[in-house]
C-alpha cells in the first residue's frame, strides 16, 4: 500500500489558486480551515483534480500539519 501525498498534488496546492466562490483568487493551501470543513460535511469536496488538492489541504491543516505547506512555499515559489 503506498502512503504520503502525490508530489504533483503538494505543488498544484501551492501554485494554483481557487477558481470559484468567496477565496477566488486565493492560493488553494492558503484557504481557510473553515471552508474546508464545510466542503468536507457538505457533500465531499469538488470532483477531478481540484477536490484532489482541496482534500489534501484540508488533510494537512486538520492535522496540524501546516509547517509542510510552508516549506512547499519555499520549494515552489510563486512565479
Amino acid at each position: 500500500m503506498e502512503s504520503g501525498f502525490r508530489p504533483e498534488i503538494l505543488q498544484a496546492m501551492v501554485s494554483q489558486t481557487m477558481p470559484f466562490g468567496r477565496y477566488q483568487g486565493r492560493l488553494l493551501c492558503d484557504l481557510p480551515i473553515s471552508y474546508l470543513e464545510w466542503f468536507a460535511s457538505h457533500g465531499g469536496f469538488p470532483k477531478g483534480k481540484l477536490g484532489e488538492i482541496l482534500a489534501t489541504v484540508y488533510e494537512i491543516k486538520v492535522n496540524g500539519l501546516e509547517q509542510i505547506i510552508q516549506q512547499l512555499k519555499q520549494m515552489y515559489p510563486k512565479k
